[in-house]
């Protein structure tokens, strides 16, 4: 026999536990994307819920009184849910990023491919990397890494409690800074090859003359930069897979 008044006593910490867990897990890496069906990302925040329900079931407040006091913790911990679910999907984005900067730099800005998250402007090179970015992290398993961080978000906030807004703050502005930092730094090998590549392309219209210099460069850009991105392809992709997985492992409620 069903015994509704446990049920009851469960439901405000469910309501609460599903709030922050659904809310994060529509931006979480590798978990949270677009192409991956909307069933799926329910039913998987379903069950993490079910999962933490008992332990962070001691942790939540009496159920309130007024109607209205209970549906702003509900909305509290959805914006906990969304901070936590986009710090740590600013790593994730430093790799299509660095796309962005390489496919500019050898001359395939024109190439377009739109992108929900990088914008319309988005190159081919930007959406096949963005593309690889889930890939990799659930191929190698760092997904595991936010979802413990997840688990240790309810202790370190505890259900009810608004986002503390200075620290939040500073971890945001901490997470974007370090996100488009990792992007400049995989995309080096292009900047210091452009820098070289439009000096001697200054050198040579000098002394060509009336020669149209541009018609020549071009192509040889775009070959240039296609051959030094499959020499350097794999060295970005493994320095951004060690990068993201030291910074997945320092998030907010991480053991």
């Amino acid at each position: 026999m069903i015994n509704w008044a446990a049920l009851l006593d469960w439901a405000p910490a469910f309501a609460l536990v599903l709030a922050r867990v659904g809310a994060a897990m529509t931006l979480l890496p590798g978990l949270g994307e677009n192409a991956a069906p909307a069933t799926m990302r329910i039913g998987l925040a379903l069950s993490i819920t079910i999962l933490l329900l008992p332990e962070v079931q001691s942790l939540t407040p009496r159920v309130p009184e007024a109607g209205a006091e209970m549906a702003l913790m509900v909305v509290g911990e959805v914006v906990t849910g969304l901070w936590f679910g986009w710090v740590a999907r600013m790593i994730a984005l430093a790799l299509p990023i660095a796309a962005q900067i390489i496919a500019y730099l050898i001359g395939l800005s024109s190439v377009l491919q739109p992108d929900t998250e990088l914008g319309p402007q988005s190159t081919a090179l930007g959406k096949l990397l963005g593309l690889a970015a889930p890939m990799l992290i659930l191929v190698s398993g760092l997904y595991v890494l936010p979802l413990r961080a997840l688990d240790g978000l309810f202790a370190l906030i505890p259900p009810g409690r608004m986002l503390p807004a200075g620290d939040s703050a500073q971890i945001v502005l901490q997470s974007a800074g370090t996100a488009f930092g990792l992007a400049v730094q995989l995309a080096s090998p292009f900047v210091v090859a452009d820098i070289v590549w439009h000096i001697a392309i200054g050198q040579i219209a000098r002394v060509g003359g009336r020669m149209q210099i541009y018609f020549v460069a071009m192509p040889a850009q775009i070959l240039g930069g296609l051959a030094l991105l499959m020499l350097t392809g794999s060295a970005i992709i493994l320095a951004w897979r060690d990068r993201a997985e030291s910074v997945l492992g320092l998030l907010p409620g991480s053991p």
